[in-house]
């Protein structure tokens, strides 16, 4: 009866315990690994980062904040980008040329990336409920240039600091 009573105390102590890790994640914050090259300089791949989630009831979101939101693309992956513009804010960016394009070949042999085009600029403007997001490292992010503007809805949590490595730890 005793390892009965001990195993049933452990159980209680393991799901409130359990119940209690969760909420904290879910609700307040937690960690988060940085995998790809789209915010170097800033962060790199392997970075740990601590995030909040309670701010958003408070504080809106702003230029300049870090945040990780679910890809618009994969919604079963997440990104970490810098917001750019929020709700109403005018954003002029130059957008990326496509993937297929740097590799097609026109009817003379010569490929699109021979061409060499002036690079065009366009003006967006950011709706209501939506923000601009954009990687530090603009060669190699996919972002809103991408997909455009995506919603606050898609946002996870904001980050406050890098925590590992130790030696670069520091506010963001």
């Amino acid at each position: 009866m005793k390892i009965l009573s001990r195993l049933g105390s452990l159980v209680r102590y393991t799901v409130a315990y359990a119940a209690i890790t969760h909420c904290t994640f879910e609700y307040i914050g937690d960690f988060v690994l940085c995998k790809g090259p789209s915010m170097e300089p800033t962060l790199y791949s392997d970075n740990v980062l601590l995030t909040e989630r309670l701010s958003k009831h408070w504080r809106t979101y702003q230029p300049g904040d870090i945040i990780i939101a679910v890809s618009p693309i994969n919604a079963g992956q997440y990104i970490c980008k810098r917001i750019v513009a929020v709700s109403g804010e005018q954003v002029l960016t130059q957008k990326p040329i496509p993937i297929e394009a740097e590799y097609s070949v026109t009817k003379d042999g010569g490929g699109a990336a021979a061409d060499k085009k002036k690079p065009v600029m366009t003006k967006d403007y950011v709706p209501r409920g939506y923000v601009w997001i954009e990687g530090d490292n603009k060669g190699n992010s996919s972002d809103s240039r991408y997909y455009g503007p995506i919603p606050v809805g898609l946002i996870r949590s904001r980050v406050l600091c890098r925590i590992w490595p130790i030696s670069e730890a520091t506010g963001l």
